[in-house]
């Protein structure tokens, strides 16, 4: 099946706040010093790299930050720099900081995606995630569900619903929790989860469990899934502690390949058994024991967190982020898988270096989008990458960002009006229309208009 990754653009305000709870990388990193640009070039590389693999690449654009909407609805009022500078003295800042995160740039969680082939109507099912675990994720929501919508417009190929309702008992963290697998027995989406959302299940001990099994039952819902195709397996707690925040820091999927880790599933023996029970002896399971990769290694070097990719020729190949080749029992891992009789042939080690500082590697970095080929000529905008799109964008990024970031630059107001000049253009050059609040509340002369006062 045709498959479209979409990766996300890393924003102009790129930095290492450590917001993120459960997330060891970004706690490790919290307050240093970042690099906007080089983030984004090596954004850039990576999905040029995989369009010269022969894949379908495209992108999907940052969000607008600092999110000068969210401050105003928290009550800060007055022009743009007043508010900024009012929130900047909010917590220590950390309001601020959370208002200011480029967390969308990790595109893993803007959406679960169903294919058209799986659905009741036909059409291929987005659901934005609502991301409520987390308030400066949280704030993603509405502009994913208007970006995707702007550019998945075609009701005829496709469906973008609302993101479930907030609230912690539907707390739903995207694609980072679904895989889906696939033989010539049919499919099978495995919606994996941490939590019951009111209690009931062990939960971990040191880091919060994101997902809820009742959204990702209300995903499955809303995709028109058979029920029999769906399964439903919790994270395993000890996996959650370690850093597995996601399910895809632990284990990875594509077509009838899956690379899992053991404490990636509370009872990973009666996932695999219900697998092969749906899927049959085509599907190829690599098992990862503890004892060859520690968790916490696996966590550090993040090679679960790797894009599988088909190629024309039907092999698969696995882009890895280059501490994985960096750890030897990571690397050694993905050597052997590519060494052996499954249908992985190589790796491809990428440097994003930038994003894994945060604790995002290649996966996280895009959303997988299964389309026909009908189904690519309906999408609106010029997202899909070409050699022309890369080289406008990697000029675009160069003009706008900033090659140095701390938290404290976040208070500066001219961060922001910088911010809104390079999204402004940037929807021009992705053909995209008013996306941003900024656009489309006050319009595009709003970038100037309310420059800071000297």
């Amino acid at each position: 099946m045709p498959e479209i990754q979409f990766d996300g653009l890393v924003g102009p305000t790129h930095n290492y706040a450590g917001l993120s709870r459960g997330n060891p990388a970004s706690t490790l990193h919290e307050g240093r010093e970042s690099n906007p640009r080089a983030a984004a070039r090596q954004g850039l590389a990576k999905m040029r790299l995989v369009r010269g693999l022969g894949v379908v690449q495209a992108v999907l654009p940052p969000h607008d930050r600092p999110s000068l909407a969210s401050l105003r609805g928290l009550g800060f009022d007055g022009r743009d720099e007043e508010i900024i500078a009012a929130a900047a003295k909010v917590d220590g800042g950390r309001l601020l900081r959370a208002c200011s995160s480029a967390s969308a740039m990790w595109t893993a969680n803007a959406a679960t995606v169903a294919p058209s082939r799986d659905t009741g109507d036909g059409r291929v099912h987005l659901t934005p995630a609502n991301l409520t675990e987390m308030f400066h994720r949280g704030l993603e929501a509405p502009t994913t569900t208007r970006v995707l919508r702007t550019i998945f417009a075609s009701e005829d190929r496709f469906v973008v619903h609302d993101p479930l309702p907030g609230g912690a008992q539907f707390a739903d963290e995207g694609a980072a929790n679904h895989l889906r697998l696939e033989t010539s027995r049919g499919a099978a989406h495995v919606f994996a989860w941490g939590r019951l959302a009111w209690g009931g299940a062990p939960s971990p001990r040191v880091h919060p469990a994101r997902q809820t099994r009742e959204a990702s039952q209300a995903v499955a819902r809303l995709h028109r899934l058979a029920a029999d195709a769906c399964l439903f397996p919790r994270q395993h707690p000890d996996g959650i502690d370690a850093g597995a925040f996601h399910t895809d820091v632990l284990a990875v999927g594509n077509g009838s390949f899956l690379l899992v880790h053991e404490l990636a599933f509370a009872d990973t023996p009666a996932l695999l058994s219900q697998l092969r029970q749906r899927l049959g002896e085509e599907l190829v399971v690599e098992l990862i024991a503890d004892a060859e990769l520690p968790v916490a290694r696996a966590v550090a070097a993040y090679p679960f967190n790797s894009q599988v990719l088909t190629l024309a020729d039907g092999s698969m190949t696995i882009l890895a982020p280059e501490d994985a080749r960096d750890d030897p029992a990571a690397r050694g891992v993905l050597e052997r898988v590519a060494s052996g009789q499954g249908p992985v042939h190589s790796v491809h080690f990428v440097d994003v270096r930038e994003s894994m500082q945060n604790g995002g590697g290649p996966a996280c970095l895009r959303l997988r989008v299964p389309a026909t080929e009908v189904g690519m000529l309906a999408l609106s905008g010029r997202v899909l990458l070409d050699d022309a799109l890369g080289e406008a964008l990697s000029a675009w990024v160069d003009r706008h960002y900033r090659d140095r970031l701390v938290p404290a630059d976040l208070a500066d107001p001219a961060l922001a009006r910088e911010g809104m000049r390079a999204l402004d253009e940037l929807t021009q050059l992705l053909e995209l229309g008013p996306i941003y609040d900024f656009q489309r509340v006050f319009g595009p002369a709003h970038v100037d208009r309310n420059r800071p006062r000297p």
